[in-house]
């Protein structure tokens, strides 16, 4: 299967500041594919420049072979953009935002209504057509602004935390509508998130953190990686803690704030023996299945939260 985006080394600075550094990665065609890492991450940057908005200050981005900075016309055309805030003008109602946003991107007449219908009946916004976007629910609008990234009927989607604000029910059914769309059109979709969750529905993810890419593949796989069981250990002194596991029993580990990960094939059998070696050192031990979130401490080392403030473009 063809490469729908190719991201080679790319680097983006804001004047000092790094927001992303060498990243590289492909995504297919047809494929979900998420961005998951904390704000700050650099997810928002990566998408401006897959959007065109950005040139990177070094290294290629392509999407469907055309490069954004050369071709920016051509890329526009493949691609629909679902933004973190809706596009939309509240004062208006659901067809009148779709009839102003189709006249954008080039679909006028007949095809535009047709268009309009079959996005209105798809996302289920039907009844709610003449209704002002200000009147609208969390999840309406959330849905609005989809059939609005929908119109010229783009081969590539980009969804940049698309159900941030919204309720559970909200959530889900914007997420059974993106389901649709896969099954219907084979639409490709990139969904930055930072939503554990979220990232679970994608066939692949790319955790990045403080603009570097740290892991990537399917989140199945990346957890497996971690073995059936996580070890955590919580301590009063976690380096000390550390340092008697490693001496004592020659255990790796890694210090994640107030904590210590073990990593080990088979945590589980190593705890009597542990608490034998350092349970002085010990205030509390859990033995839990792998996560997203332990995928995300193991390649960083530090919790998904702790993220250094970051200009908020990022």
């Amino acid at each position: 299967m063809s490469a729908c985006l190719s991201i080679s080394e790319v680097t983006h600075r804001y004047g000092q500041t790094l927001a992303l550094d060498g990243v590289s990665f492909e995504v297919a065609e047809g494929e979900r594919f998420g961005l998951l890492g904390p704000n700050g991450g650099g997810k928002t940057t990566l998408f401006r420049l897959i959007s065109t908005l950005m040139q990177p200050s070094a290294g290629s981005v392509s999407v469907f072979g055309e490069d954004v900075s050369r071709s920016p016309s051509a890329v526009r055309r493949r691609l629909g953009l679902v933004f973190q805030h809706t596009a939309l003008d509240a004062e208006l109602t659901v067809r009148e935002n779709l009839k102003t946003h189709a006249a954008l991107v080039g679909v006028t007449g007949g095809t535009a209504s047709e268009r309009i219908a079959d996005v209105l009946d798809r996302l289920g916004l039907a009844d709610r057509a003449k209704d002002r976007v200000k009147t609208l629910s969390g999840g309406l609008a959330r849905r609005t602004d989809l059939a609005r990234g929908l119109l010229h009927h783009p081969d590539l989607l980009l969804l940049d935390e698309p159900t941030a604000g919204l309720d559970p029910i909200a959530r889900r059914e914007l997420w059974d509508a993106l389901d649709g769309l896969r099954r219907r059109n084979g639409t490709t979709q990139i969904v930055a998130t930072h939503m554990m969750d979220e990232a679970e529905r994608c066939d692949r993810i790319g955790i990045l953190d403080r603009g570097k890419l740290v892991a990537i593949g399917q989140p199945e796989k990346l957890k497996a990686e971690l073995g059936t069981k996580t070890l955590w250990l919580e301590s009063a002194d976690p380096p000390t803690l550390q340092q008697h596991l490693k001496a004592r029993m020659n255990l790796s580990s890694r210090l994640v704030g107030r904590s210590v990960l073990v990593e080990a094939e088979k945590p589980a059998s190593l705890l009597p023996a542990i608490y034998e070696a350092a349970g002085d050192l010990i205030t509390e031990a859990s033995l839990r299945k792998p996560t997203l979130e332990d995928v995300f401490v193991s390649v960083t080392g530090h919790p998904f939260s702790d993220v250094t403030e970051q200009p908020n473009q990022l």
